[in-house]
């Protein structure tokens, strides 16, 4: 979707700034298939950074292959926006999705080692933006913050848009876990005491194999999703995340556990250095 208002605003020109995906390597086939596939149908350059690479540099450490990559993304963002030098990357995240975006501005403004500060962010009055930036300091600009994932399935319906198929109905492999349904995969095995069911689901929202779960639904077309989403009470991520679900700000208390964890490591780097 951000593509699209993306080529509205720059067509018939080129974008002004590449694509960035940090892929955890842990993501669906279908979302990495069709990112590549809209990529090249743009004609747009297409940056892609790894988290293996940070896993394999020691900037990353996990306690097992199956552990949810997500609380670490950041480490790997931070580093493609020290190599390429970006001063604001755009992003989708919206404030319904956790309680803790609620208080996200749609410029965010982060300190040198990617920390978000509730409490220091700037006034947005009448639309009007403060870009400016200390060194080291970057914006993470959100244009659709205040949408709600029904204004989303809305647009995508008015503007005809293409999304993974992964978001429509579909069978899968489900094991039946706490309260969500986990996909099977190379990631995700049953236990000895589970059993592996079959079943029509669809994805709200797509992120780390290891611990997205979609939902039963029937819906296979746009028109039935945005029926479907107009009745539901509970957020994509609050529904099918279950890293989201230990508490009410869950993710951001997990990317700052992260971020501490990171810059701990380069202190303790740089006084060996010494």
């Amino acid at each position: 979707m951000l593509l699209r208002l993306a080529e509205k605003a720059f067509r018939p020109g080129r974008f002004p700034f590449p694509l960035l995906h940090i892929d955890t390597e842990h993501n669906f086939p279908e979302v990495i298939a069709f990112r590549d596939y809209r990529a090249k149908e743009l004609g747009e350059k297409l940056i892609v950074r790894s988290m293996d690479d940070s896993i394999k540099k020691g900037r990353v450490v996990l306690r097992s292959e199956n552990q949810s990559r997500n609380p670490f993304q950041s480490i790997t963002l931070l580093d493609a926006i020290a190599e390429f030098s970006f001063d604001a990357c755009i992003g989708g995240a919206r404030r319904d999705e956790e309680k803790a975006r609620a208080k996200e501005r749609i410029f965010s403004f982060r300190d040198e080692f990617g920390q978000w500060d509730p409490k220091n962010q700037r006034p947005e009055l009448w639309s009007l933006y403060n870009t400016k930036t200390h060194p080291g300091e970057n914006i993470r600009v959100f244009p659709i913050s205040n949408w709600t994932e029904l204004d989303v399935w809305e647009y995508i319906a008015r503007e005809n848009l293409e999304v993974p198929s992964i978001y429509f109905a579909h069978w899968r492999e489900v094991i039946p876990r706490d309260s969500g349904l986990l996909p099977v995969s190379h990631l995700v095995q049953p236990k000895e005491s589970e059993k592996v069911e079959k079943v029509m689901v669809r994805f709200r929202t797509v992120g780390d194999m290891s611990c997205t779960c979609p939902v039963a639904s029937n819906a296979a077309s746009v028109g039935e999703i945005i029926a479907e989403t107009a009745m539901t009470r509970i957020t994509e991520r609050g529904a099918t995340r279950m890293d989201d679900q230990t508490s009410d700000a869950s993710m951001e208390l997990r990317k700052k556990k992260a971020i501490f964890n990171f810059v701990n490591l380069i202190r303790k780097t740089i006084n060996l250095k010494v």
